[in-house]
């Protein structure tokens, strides 16, 4: 795929909003993390003959909230979800699912606005632009789908409302995001509108696939803590409706809920699985330099977000995955100064490791006498190096780490960087997201942006107003 620029869309649209209270219903899962079962199989096993299914539900309990504003859950498809069904051939289908599209219905500063995500993604523009306000939404939406409650993910929801946006009668007040996750089963939509104020609680989501609604929740009764859910089913009951925590994404319960005893429930299993693996395989990067430079006990090896265990983990791949431990130091030099001919650890007396950049002749360089452009490239080439069990995220035991292809998440990914070393990890992020294995999304400056866009492989969506 050649470089290119995508010009950001944002026009004005309705308000968002929704009604609200808190608590759980018996017997629905609630608090803490909730993980779906996530068949490694579903992509291929419930594509084609397994999930053609019936017309679809255009009863469901759609996501209106009744009590609430009109733009708070209004999740209506668009016209390319809608074009699926109508276009008659199937597209082809994504080996591995992944996001290729983030929608901003409603969300801070944003209205209307659609993203499209490539392999390697990187959002550019002035500050206050909105940069980091996208990636948030990306991230939020992943924890969701890994089960996270509402109110971890969204600490501080009511900074997200847009600043427009008027409450309903009731003083409710909300904002919508969505994304298109593609793979075995085709683009799959997932649309949510969440009430921020005076109250935090989803009021309303919407499943689709084909422009199909496979699963829609809906507030009905502002008294209590649970959403009406409908899910598709093609059975003797055309449709299944149950009560879900208004705290947890609705999709992300689906493969706990649903038998898959019809040809239309393996249809909302398959489009939520996949929905569900695409969104959390995902990595957020944010590495500090400062936290980078000690010496660490050695442990499961790992790496955090900060990269502070930089060292333990190169501890472990260099026994534990040694090609790939080469491959991030033959890439280690475009990014240190001085010759580079390696990269090594050293076992200290109080039990902790250094990681060591091997000079050939001359004395080895510890990592923590590297500037923090050098220590930024090398934590970076490494996650883009390795997979989820290199990485310390959410990982999804059900599904294969072949099956699956992580999305590197890097905001103000060239902080730091010299042009130069911004340069090498571009060509390195293109070449590696060519493999199909791994994604990029991140945000740049004006310079990166700018070699960015002569970059095969990479795209820049401008965030300039």
């Amino acid at each position: 795929m050649g470089s290119g620029t995508v010009p950001a869309e944002s026009r004005p649209g309705p308000g968002a909003a929704g009604p609200g209270s808190r608590a759980v219903p018996a017997g629905s899962a609630s608090g803490g993390r909730v993980r779906a079962r996530v068949g490694a199989q579903a992509g291929a096993r419930r594509s084609g003959a397994d999930v053609r299914g019936a017309a679809g539900p255009q009863d469901a309990a759609g996501a209106r909230g009744t009590t609430g504003a009109r733009g708070a859950a209004d999740v209506r498809g668009s016209a390319d979800a809608r074009g699926g069904a109508a276009g008659g051939a199937e597209p082809p289908a994504v080996p591995r699912p992944v996001v290729t599209e983030l929608r901003l219905s409603a969300y801070a500063g944003r209205r209307r606005a659609t993203y499209p995500l490539g392999p390697v993604t990187l959002f550019a523009g002035p500050s206050g632009s909105g940069k980091s306000t996208v990636l948030g939404a990306y991230e939020a939406l992943a924890r969701l789908g890994a089960g996270d409650p509402l109110g971890e993910v969204f600490p501080d929801p009511v900074r997200l409302v847009p600043d427009d946006a008027r409450p309903d009668a009731q003083g409710r007040r909300g904002f919508r995001i969505g994304c298109t996750v593609d793979g075995p089963v085709g683009p799959v939509r997932l649309d949510l509108a969440v009430q921020a104020d005076p109250e935090l609680r989803i009021v309303g989501e919407r499943l689709s696939r084909h422009g199909r609604i496979l699963l829609t929740t809906a507030l009905r009764d502002p008294g209590r803590t649970t959403v009406q859910a409908a899910w598709f089913t093609a059975g003797a009951t055309p449709v299944t409706r149950a009560p879900l925590p208004d705290d947890l994404l609705g999709t992300a319960l689906l493969p706990l809920r649903v038998a898959g005893a019809t040809a239309g429930q393996r249809e909302v299993l398959a489009a939520a699985e996949q929905a569900v693996v695409g969104l959390r395989s995902l990595f957020a990067c944010a590495p500090e330099p400062d936290r980078m430079r000690a010496p660490v006990l050695p442990g499961e090896g790992r790496l955090l977000r900060d990269c502070a265990n930089l060292a333990e983990v190169l501890h472990r791949t260099h026994t534990a995955c040694p090609r790939r431990h080469r491959r991030l130091a033959a890439v280690a030099g475009a990014g240190c100064a001085g010759p580079v001919t390696g990269l090594g650890t050293q076992e200290l007396g109080d039990g902790t490791v250094r990681a060591l950049l091997a000079r050939g002749a001359r004395p080895a360089t510890p990592l923590g006498r590297l500037g923090d452009g050098e220590l930024r490239y090398l934590a970076l080439a490494l996650t883009l190096l390795t997979g989820p069990g290199v990485l310390a995220m959410d990982r999804i035991a059900e599904v294969p780490d072949a099956m699956q292809c992580l999305t590197l998440l890097a905001d103000g990914l060239d902080r730091g960087l010299d042009p130069r070393q911004a340069a090498a990890l571009l060509d390195l992020a293109a070449a590696v997201a060519a493999d199909g294995h791994i994604r990029l999304a991140g945000s740049v400056g004006a310079a990166t942006a700018a070699e960015a866009r002569r970059t095969p492989g990479v795209t820049v969506v401008d965030l300039t107003p």
